[in-house]
């Protein structure tokens, strides 16, 4: 591990000899372990396997050679009662049975579900991209853990514990103030949240704490019997940001062996000027759209908000893959190239210059080697330590 950033140029990461980007990229396993799906995904509305207006259809990834993604099962935070909890197991079957849809009635001759390690390396060796599920905020487990060997069985292979707004499992890294959160409602883990923790070692789910307040990172990660990640998140050294992670979190990921997965979500990455913010704001209010409004919206309503959205991206730019790079680096030096990934968050809000959707992913492999990452340590970042945690996570259930 180099001692400092500017370590990083030196000839031990160095690639030896020269390099082609784009076909170096080409001969990568590529694993993107955050893509967030509509409830209506897989249907005649949001086909997967037709060009459209998703950052990630499969036409994308095989442009980008993004080999594997992990499609995410995401349920909003809503009220903690009977009606919620069942609302929420609802929307999480469907989204469940969109991913199923997608790899084996619509497009079973691209696309193939994976749950193993061993799953995504037959896949891409027969030639096929690869679909694994992740499941975002435990909310739509409820308060029933059966739901958790229910969401396995469904091919669940990676689990978070909260989104915006504090569950029954454990504090979000900010709470909701419309639903009456506190600033902490668990101070971390509550005792139904241990329960859930050790009910993924035990399947063999990987532990999630992108979302999680801090106090919670660290029960995670003290608790866990298996390797920890977070699917989806930036580093507080680059850019103070709530949703982002502090050091002492990243060293107890990789304490786990865990690995961080840093997340091309421009408002995760850098500050951006107030301005924008207010722009933002403004433009948010004008039509409406909240995390929690968003999906009730028209496809009109939608298209009409992000062509103005587009506007002010214009004037204030989004960060960047070099962004991106800067969040790489700094994780890279702190806890080591074996505890580092990347994923887009596309669909859920991700998306920088560069790097927009899945066609464009080689972009992200030659802002590496531009800065000095050697073949095998990219061939690390960009899935080999994902899969290295995923095998030590099934090794730990099977014993």
């Amino acid at each position: 591990m180099p001692s400092s950033l500017s370590d990083l140029k030196d000839s031990s990461w160095l690639a030896r000899g020269p390099v082609d980007p784009a076909a170096f990229h080409d001969t990568l396993l590529t694993v993107d372990t955050h893509v967030d799906i509509p409830l209506d995904f897989a249907t005649a509305a949001v086909d997967p396997g037709k060009r459209g207006e998703a950052q990630v259809d499969l036409i994308k990834m095989t442009e980008g050679n993004l080999n594997a993604a992990f499609f995410i099962v995401y349920v909003g935070q809503a009220e903690r009662n009977p009606q919620g909890y069942k609302k929420a197991y609802e929307e999480a079957v469907t989204k469940f049975e969109a991913i199923h849809r997608m790899a084996e009635t619509m497009y079973p001759d691209q696309i193939e579900l994976a749950t193993s390690v061993r799953d995504i390396k037959r896949i891409r060796r027969n030639g096929k991209l690869v679909a694994l599920i992740g499941l975002e905020n435990a909310f739509s487990v409820g308060t029933d853990l059966s739901r958790v060997d229910d969401y396995y069985e469904r091919g669940l292979r990676y689990a978070g514990f909260a989104h915006f707004g504090h569950n029954d499992m454990a504090d979000s890294s900010r709470g909701l103030e419309r639903l009456g959160d506190k600033e902490t409602e668990h101070e971390g883990l509550s005792a139904l949240g241990k329960d859930y923790l050790a009910s993924l070692n035990r399947l063999g789910i990987m532990a999630d704490v992108s979302h999680s307040s801090q106090a919670a990172t660290l029960d995670v990660c003290r608790l866990s019997t298996a390797p920890v990640i977070a699917s989806h998140s930036g580093v507080k050294g680059i850019y103070d940001f709530y949703r982002n992670l502090s050091d002492e979190e990243l060293v107890a990921i990789k304490d786990t062996g865990g690995v961080v997965q840093i997340v091309a979500f421009d408002t995760y990455l850098k500050e951006p000027p107030a301005e924008k913010v207010e722009a933002v704001t403004n433009l948010r209010e004008k039509h409406n759209v909240s995390a929690a409004t968003w999906p009730t919206l028209s496809k009109e309503d939608k298209a009409v908000y992000q062509t103005a959205l587009e506007e002010i991206h214009k004037i204030w730019p989004r960060a960047s893959v070099s962004v991106l790079a800067d969040h790489i680096d700094y994780a890279v030096q702190l806890i080591g190239i074996d505890h580092v990934g990347i994923a887009s968050d596309f669909g859920g809000g991700g998306g920088i210059d560069g790097w927009m959707d899945a066609s464009q992913t080689p972009s992200v492999t030659q802002e590496l080697l531009a800065r000095g990452y050697s073949r095998r340590d990219i061939k690390k970042i960009w899935g080999g330590n994902l899969l290295r945690v995923m095998r030590d996570v099934e090794r730990r259930a099977d014993k």
